[in-house]
């Protein structure tokens, strides 16, 4: 069967259409933004996500500035993500969440190192 490629958003790197996550860059989402809390699609420019409500800009727990929700900071480039405490999940979740969204576990607190 033929298969089509994309490009990530993230990387612009070519990669197969049917993709959950980028090769190159990790991306969770290479080829439409979601929001971390519903996964519904947002735009950049969004403020708000019209789903669920959650604001779609934060504070990096890295550098303290105000970033869009991604999986990187667009000013220090520290990821945004954390992994789920379900040791047999291993998903990565965005650090704000209270509950992994593939599995339900309850997060684990974010590290020292992003507090």
């Amino acid at each position: 069967m033929a298969s089509y490629k994309q490009h990530c958003i993230h990387c612009s790197s070519l990669i197969e259409s049917d993709s959950r996550f980028c090769p190159r860059c990790g991306s969770h989402s290479p080829f439409v933004l979601r929001c971390p809390s519903c996964l519904r699609e947002i735009s950049k420019g969004d403020m708000l996500c019209d789903q669920c409500g959650c604001s779609l800009k934060v504070q990096c727990p890295q550098c303290g500035k105000e970033t869009f929700v991604d999986d990187r900071c667009e000013v220090c480039q520290a990821s945004l993500r954390v992994r789920c405490s379900n040791k047999r999940c291993g998903e990565t979740v965005f650090f704000q969440n209270t509950h992994c969204l593939a599995c339900g576990t309850k997060a684990a607190k974010a590290p020292k190192e992003m507090r």
